[in-house]
């Protein structure tokens, strides 16, 4: 393959690429999203600057994504933390965990997100909506709620889901040091409510070393929405390069 084939293709193993090219659009992508309450110190030692922790939220989510062009049907669940930066609120993506290699590979690859390999799952227990997360063959995360008790606002959901989002893209280099230190924006606009809900809530984080979601543990569970909605991911922009500032 000449040089300037090479510099044609997307990512490698060339000739079987790990994941296609984008957009990546979600049709009925669901959402459980149980926003809580944790520790403002456990969340400050987490959130990088320039970004600023106010009141110390975070919002753990498990999204079943059934329908996705190029990356096909996979669930990811994780951790996202309310912050603010020059004033303006926004979201920051701490952690990510989900069952599709290709989604993983795009996400880390070409954004930020930080994506690992594990075992969510989102769905209805009779009268209950239930995510949960496993980290090889343990648990780390039980997610609990009232299935469609309260009709959401459809306005209310839509903002939730597309508040700015920061994440930190970390790539060393051969020698080990980081040859890429980003803080990412991103924003979804492409969007459309198809239901949202809200009801009662509980959410249980267990001790995992490598799955710490309980470093940023529950003290008192704010709000709770179960969302189905059609989207697409947007081009994420780089805000802030540590290495040079």
């Amino acid at each position: 393959m000449r040089s300037a084939d090479v510099l044609t293709q997307l990512t490698t193993p060339l000739m079987g690429s790990a994941y296609p090219v984008g957009p990546y659009r979600f049709a009925r992508r669901e959402y459980l999203n149980i926003t809580y309450r944790t520790d403002p110190e456990a969340m400050r030692s987490v959130v990088p600057e320039p970004l600023e922790v106010g009141e110390p939220l975070v919002r753990f989510e498990v999204i079943r994504m059934p329908d996705t062009t190029g990356l096909g049907d996979y669930t990811e669940s994780g951790q996202v933390l309310r912050v603010s930066l020059d004033g303006q609120p926004a979201d920051y993506i701490h952690c990510m965990y989900l069952d599709n290699a290709p989604a993983i590979a795009v996400g880390r690859e070409a954004s930020a997100y930080p994506k690992k390999l594990g075992s969510p799952r989102l769905y209805t227990d009779s009268d209950t909506v239930v995510g949960t997360l496993d980290y090889g063959t343990l648990r780390v995360a039980t997610a609990t709620m009232g299935y469609k008790h309260h009709s959401l606002d459809h306005a209310e959901a839509h903002a939730e889901i597309t508040a700015p989002t920061y994440m930190l893209k970390i790539v060393p280099g051969y020698d080990g040091t980081p040859r890429i230190c980003e803080l990412i924006r991103a924003e979804i606009t492409e969007i459309e409510i198809l239901g949202a809900w809200s009801g009662p809530a509980r959410l249980q984080l267990f001790e995992h070393a490598m799955a710490p979601l309980a470093d940023l543990p529950v003290r008192q569970i704010v709000s709770a929405s179960h969302v189905l909605t059609n989207l697409t991911l947007p081009t994420p922009k780089p805000v802030h390069d540590y290495l040079t500032q």
